[in-house]
């Protein structure tokens, strides 16, 4: 498969996107068993988890901790630098191993573990993907250290999703997080919309403005189109 073909491009695209999906669902997943890991006597369905207070915690941490590497890995990606799928197996590696510690632990305690189950299944396929693309004849497209970096295009689209991501996880989560009426998956409603509005405008005009950077500049007197 040659690197420059539109099958190899759609390839790396495909995966930048599922990484970049992946590495904040893990983000925003770590940063809400925040509710559990502090204050898991408000709530009768969380009591069962106040004598392991302090390994929810940890919970907390590793899921922030690796979310951020995972966003650090996509940024890699777009970048094309040589660490940047090593960099991507040891995040997705590291979510799948506390995400069935995680998983394991709430069952027993608790008898269920949601929505950590969704964060895993997500790095699951995410990893998956990757590891399919070490196939030599598909890696020899894929290779996202050779080349040109994947562009403003997958940058902006990953920003894109990972925004709508965050403007919806709120309400995705509301079956797994309403006690007494109450959604506490939209306790940071307006820190939520405010990041994800964030990431969907500048991940829109990432993706847009070269593009039509190069349509003004296909434009002008004496351009040669065939540049």
């Amino acid at each position: 498969m040659s690197h420059n073909s539109f099958f190899a491009k759609a390839l790396r695209f495909i995966g930048i996107v599922f990484m970049a999906l992946t590495a904040g669902f893990t983000l925003l997943g770590g940063a809400g068993t925040s509710c559990a890991a502090l204050f898991p006597t408000k709530w009768d369905t969380m009591a069962p988890l106040a004598s392991f207070q302090w390994l929810y915690i940890l919970f907390v941490l590793t899921g922030v901790a690796i979310g951020i590497a995972g966003i650090r890995a996509t940024v890699l990606l777009v970048r094309g630098t040589p660490t940047a799928y090593r960099d991507t197996i040891y995040s997705l590696v590291a979510g799948v191993v506390v995400g069935v510690i995680h998983i394991l632990v709430s069952r027993a305690l608790r008898g269920k573990s949601m929505p950590v189950d969704a964060v895993v299944y997500t790095t699951v396929l995410t990893l998956v993907i990757f590891l399919l693309f070490r196939i030599p004849a598909i890696w020899q497209g894929v290779d996202y250290s050779r080349g040109k970096p994947a562009g403003p295009l997958a940058g902006g689209t990953a920003a894109m999703v990972v925004g709508i991501f965050t403007l919806v996880i709120q309400f995705m989560m509301a079956p797994t997080h309403t006690w007494n009426g109450i959604n506490y998956g939209d306790a940071f409603h307006l820190s939520l919309s405010v990041v994800g509005s964030v990431l969907v405008v500048g991940g829109l005009f990432l993706a847009w403005a070269p593009s039509k950077a190069t349509w003004l500049a296909a434009r002008q007197p004496g351009h040669d189109l065939a540049q």
